[in-house]
């Protein structure tokens, strides 16, 4: 009877967030770059009412953006996904995965939609656009996010490595300060090594906030650097010498003829 009376707890536990999922559908479009799949989530979310749950990058460069909402919706993101990673020259598959299983959520990353979607979000960095250069080797990419921030008033966030030697430097600042950025990321990147993608996004979601890599320096107040200093002195014992009375000494006045 215990046994009976846990189970159906469980069960009545779990069956709003069943209920929340019920008649929902899964969204994934894979492309091969980071910067790509970036963009490509951006559009998906402004295209229809789904939820981004976020990126699965499985090497190689492969980058898969997920989201979640009704059906019709996410076949319309899926859609608008698909083109625009096309557009890119970066698309791989995809794919439109309507009511699955609840195993699903429990086995695969894809779970976390739904507690983003119920807790909401809010981002710090609102109004601010994202620039991103995306380079094959490490060299390549330091040197066009040096010449980023020489470029123009932009923050460097973080960086993304998503394998195959592809690496990506994420900028903020406004809109016109990273449009010009990343055009100046784009030749320091091609003099170094090889570009592959860049990326400009005037004014993300606050979703698409959550999911991009943010470096906590750039988010928190910046402090002096404090370096320890070894100064070793001789302190030995002082002797007091008492001043003579300045009132008291012998003035001589000099004509300016003498000087």
């Amino acid at each position: 009877m215990e046994a009976y009376n846990q189970h159906s707890l469980s069960t009545a536990q779990a069956s709003p967030r069943r209920d929340t999922l019920k008649g929902t559908a899964l969204g994934m479009v894979s492309t091969l770059s980071f910067p790509a799949i970036v963009g490509t989530a951006d559009m998906m979310l402004k295209s229809a009412g789904v939820h981004l749950i976020g990126y699965e990058k499985i090497g190689s460069g492969h980058c898969t953006a997920i989201v979640r909402g009704g059906i019709a919706d996410v076949r319309l993101a899926v859609e608008a996904g698909e083109s625009t990673a096309k557009q890119f020259d970066q698309f791989v598959s995809s794919s439109v995965i309507p009511r699955p299983f609840p195993n699903l959520d429990v086995i695969l990353p894809i779970t976390r939609l739904s507690i983003f979607a119920e807790e909401g979000t809010y981002s710090r960095l609102s109004n601010q656009a994202v620039g991103l250069v995306e380079t094959r080797g490490f060299p390549a990419m330091v040197g066009a996010a040096d010449a980023m921030l020489k470029a123009a008033d932009v923050q460097l966030a973080a960086y993304e490595k998503i394998g195959s030697g592809l690496c990506t430097a994420i900028i903020r600042g406004s809109v016109a300060n990273v449009a010009v950025a990343v055009e100046a990321g784009m030749y320091e990147a091609e003099r170094i090594g090889e570009l592959n993608a860049v990326m400009v996004i005037p004014r993300p979601l606050d979703e698409l906030e959550q999911t991009l890599p943010v470096a906590s320096c750039w988010v928190e107040e910046r402090q002096p650097v404090r370096l320890p200093l070894n100064i070793k002195e001789e302190i030995g014992e002082v002797e007091l010498v008492e001043l003579p009375d300045l009132q008291k000494l012998p003035v001589k006045v000099i004509s300016t003829e003498e000087l």
